[in-house]
């Protein structure tokens, strides 16, 4: 293990603590290790290589949501190198790791997520704030490992991220525009390329008036009767949800934003909490004296894993550190700041329409409130150069090159169908909250193709076709 302080003299705050761990996936070069900024915040990472060519592979930054949640329950649970197994004592081997064709960094923030922490009491409530801080660590780092800075870098974030990542996305436009007019030596453009949005929180006002139609008339209704009781009930409270939420979109003031992320979250989301379901997946029930608090066991078993004392050596982890796969108290000044409730779209056009593209995905049976019908609704409704030729798309079928499985549909514009699009939608079937988890095989196809630009609409059978063309 290597143990390396590294700082900026942009940033001069800011310090990076790096470490080589040999742990999850011991065939690619890792680093782990922490983002001091001044000396009361320590933001953890973990990166890995690309299993393939990592010197001409994209970057990715993967952030878990909550607000509060780890990306490290990304890492083990989803999309990273290795799965979380037996209880917690071991991980197994992912063959449809995220790494497979990109270099990919996994990332607690804010501070006191995951083994992130701070020193005197210090908190980050608001996607601004944390966007910079993210911007600062992304800095550090590129200047540390400058090998990674020259490839296309996405920015990828999950649920609560739907939130985050517009945020830090505007903070990297906003930077790389300033090197642009005032270069600076020490500073690095971000190749930003991609925004890439995972059964996000982005715009609250559209997202929650989806909810009734989603709980009732989704593939996978809530309610037995789409005109019964409950469903009347769910519709009756839209409006004044969506009322409050207008109200905080015009003043963006914690007082008008609060009561908005209160009342919609009682009066919509409690109702379909006590059904039993799972809320992170609507098809399965969830038992939480068995299944945890968060209705999956292998939370505990995540944080089983990154307590043990050998492993929090090997990532450069202090043994006083206790990981926590959620921070429940992170959430709460979240969610008592109002921030989800202001809306995260308007920060996008202006990057759409320069070039940076943007791939917004849901599974057909995730959570209420973050449903792929409302989704697809806000993403129609950005106001880019794209959006009529979007709102003239219609969906098609996506089916997997290796397997030739059908796993959804898609819905692009911008690149003629010659590419992954410039703003594209997929609807991905049989899946939950956590895409990567439910359907590994279709996420690692979908980010593959994104990352390398190759249309969702292409199937097996023209794949092989082309493939059986001899050369001229």
């Amino acid at each position: 293990m290597i143990d390396e302080l590294v700082s900026h003299p942009s940033f001069s705050e800011h310090q990076l603590r790096v470490t080589e761990p040999d742990l999850c996936d011991s065939s690619v070069k890792q680093y782990s290790g922490y983002l001091d900024i001044a000396e009361d915040k320590h933001l953890f990472f973990w990166f890995f290589e690309s299993r393939n060519s990592p010197a001409d592979a994209p970057l990715i930054l993967w952030l878990n949501g909550g607000p509060g949640c780890s990306s490290s329950t990304g890492l083990l649970f989803e999309l990273g190198p290795c799965n979380i197994a037996n209880n917690g004592k071991s991980v197994t081997h992912n063959p449809y790791s995220w790494n497979s064709h990109a270099n990919i960094i996994f990332l607690d923030q804010p501070v006191n997520v995951g083994f992130s922490y701070a020193d005197d009491g210090t908190t980050v409530s608001s996607s601004p704030v944390a966007g910079k801080d993210v911007y600062a660590f992304l800095e550090l780092f590129l200047n540390r490992f400058p090998k990674y800075s020259t490839q296309p870098f996405h920015l990828a974030a999950e649920s609560y991220g739907g939130t985050y990542a517009p945020n830090i996305a505007n903070t990297i436009y906003k930077a790389n525009k300033e090197l642009q007019l005032t270069p600076n030596a020490n500073l690095k453009r971000i190749n930003l390329a991609s925004v890439i949005l995972a059964n996000g929180l982005t715009d609250a006002y559209t997202q929650m008036g989806s909810v009734a139609d989603y709980a009732c008339d989704g593939p996978y209704p809530v309610y037995d009767d789409p005109e019964g009781p409950q469903c009347y009930a769910l519709r009756s409270k839209i409006p004044t949800c969506q009322r409050l939420i207008k109200s905080c979109y015009q003043f963006n003031s914690k007082f008008t934003c609060v009561p908005a992320v209160l009342y919609c979250n009682s009066q919509l989301f409690g109702p379909l909490m006590q059904t039993g379901r799972n809320p992170y997946d609507v098809r399965r029930k969830c038992d939480r004296a068995k299944d945890g608090d968060l209705c999956y066991k292998q939370m505990g078993w995540i944080e089983t894993w990154m307590n043990e004392p050998k492993n929090k050596v090997a990532l450069g982890v202090s043994p006083d550190k206790t990981f926590a796969s959620c921070n429940m108290e992170v959430n709460q000044a979240f969610t008592m700041n109002g921030d989800g409730m202001h809306n995260s779209a308007l920060l996008l056009p202006d990057l759409i329409n320069d070039g940076i593209r943007l791939l917004v995905y849901a599974g057909n049976a995730g959570k209420h409130l973050l449903n792929f019908v409302g989704n697809e609704r806000w993403v129609e409704l950005l106001e880019t150069k794209f959006n009529k030729e979007f709102s003239e798309t219609k969906s098609v079928p996506w089916s997997t090159l290796d397997s030739g499985r059908i796993a959804g549909e898609v819905r692009s514009a911008g690149g003629g169908g010659f590419t992954a699009g410039n703003i594209t939608y997929v609807n991905v079937h049989e899946a939950g909250h956590m895409v990567p988890f439910d359907q590994p095989e279709a996420a690692l196809d979908l980010i593959t193709r994104w990352i390398t630009d190759v249309p969702l609409s292409l199937d097996k059978a023209i794949k092989e076709a082309a493939a059986s063309i001899p050369p001229l």
